[in-house]
């Protein structure tokens, strides 16, 4: 276990305001304070990154602005804890965090922290990016799976005695390349997932089944591991494959923009429906291949169409895309991701389109 000092939180930022844009600089990223912003707000439990920019910006994603953050920050993040207190400055625009609980003030005003030791370990109590109830199911089942992942994969070959279903506690007979893991999800591969600007498959929405465990791996080539179910959320049988079981991430990264520009169409939304409104998961036609990395965010925009013009019939107009909404990207591929919808004015339908923030 280690210890965390609310001090080392509180001075890294510090240290990090060095480096905080301009106000010249927020107005040309549209990173502006609310007009009604709050002095201060003390992070309490159930907070999120999300929403602690969002009391104070227009746009939770100028987080990083605020704070000055550089990318190796953003991507491993100094903890927020309940009990601390963001403070607005109005005068120099700047966020800055202090004066956590049990903290007191020199005679010169200046704020001296106490330094808090957590037994829990660091991050345990932290303040997520985002809500952790709504994604943690996707954090590590294999809901999405490329077409190279399928081709390689292990998979059910027989069970014993002819079952045709497997529950907790049965035996398995698998072939395949176990790659020294141990541990494995079942899935079975579902529909296609197509790309919606070049019409080819990128990949396959999978139904997670459960988990085995390795009891003894096969001797030969065609000679079968055999395998326990450990945890059954649906029967599986012969066919079905089997991914290792990966460690789920901690999700803390900090909301911020793509770092090259993105623009990506929503290409499914969970549960095999083709709308989608808040705190519903879509996947996106674009991943760490395209600059996509965990914590992303994109605006979302329906295309405005083509009408006529009704004061020139021999015309037609395009109208603008609209924006409607914003996504928080939580799981990446190679070539597709997932993403959490945020907030929005419309429904989300296939289809539509993401981009980075302009």
């Amino acid at each position: 276990m280690k210890n965390f000092s609310t001090a080392v939180v509180s001075l890294a930022f510090a240290a990090a305001s060095a480096s905080f844009l301009s106000p010249a600089a927020f107005a040309a990223q549209k990173c502006e304070f609310k007009a009604d912003a709050p002095d201060s707000h003390k992070v309490v439990r159930g907070d999120t990154l999300w929403d602690i920019s969002g009391k104070f910006l227009q746009h939770p994603w100028c987080w990083p602005q605020v704070w000055g953050l550089n990318r190796d920050q953003i991507k491993n993040p100094h903890w927020i804890y309940p009990g601390q207190i963001v403070y607005f400055d109005r005068a120099t625009g700047r966020l800055s965090l202090g004066r956590p609980v049990g903290s007191t003030s020199g005679a010169d005003g200046s704020v001296r922290l106490s330094p808090q030791a957590r037994i829990e370990g660091v991050g345990q109590d932290a303040v997520p990016a985002i809500p952790s109830g709504v994604i943690e199911p996707f954090l590590s089942q294999p809901l999405i799976v490329t077409t190279a992942e399928l081709a390689g994969t292990p998979r059910i070959v027989a069970t014993p005695e002819g079952r045709v279903n497997l529950g907790k506690g049965d035996k398995a007979y698998v072939l395949g390349e176990l790659n020294g893991a141990t541990s494995f999800q079942a899935f079975r591969p579902g529909k296609p997932l197509i790309d919606p600007d070049t019409r080819k498959v990128i990949g396959y929405e999978a139904a997670y089944l459960g988990t085995l465990k390795l009891n003894q791996a096969g001797k030969a080539a065609n000679e079968a591991h055999s395998f326990t179910v450990v945890t059954s959320k649906e029967e599986m049988g012969v066919g079905d494959r089997l991914l290792a079981v990966q460690p789920t991430p901690l999700l803390n990264y900090v909301p911020h923009e793509p770092e090259t520009p993105v623009s990506a169409r929503i290409v499914s939304v969970y549960g095999g429906v083709t709308h989608a409104g808040q705190n519903q998961i879509v996947s996106i036609n674009r991943g760490a291949r395209d600059g996509i990395d965990i914590g992303s965010v994109l605006e979302l925009y329906r295309n405005g169409g083509v009408v006529k013009d009704r004061t020139d019939s021999r015309s037609a107009i395009k109208l603008p895309d609209e924006k409607y909404g914003a996504l928080f990207v939580f799981r990446v591929f190679d070539n597709i991701s997932y993403a959490l919808i945020m907030q929005v004015t419309d429904t989300v339908q296939i289809g539509d389109f993401a981009k980075s923030p302009q």
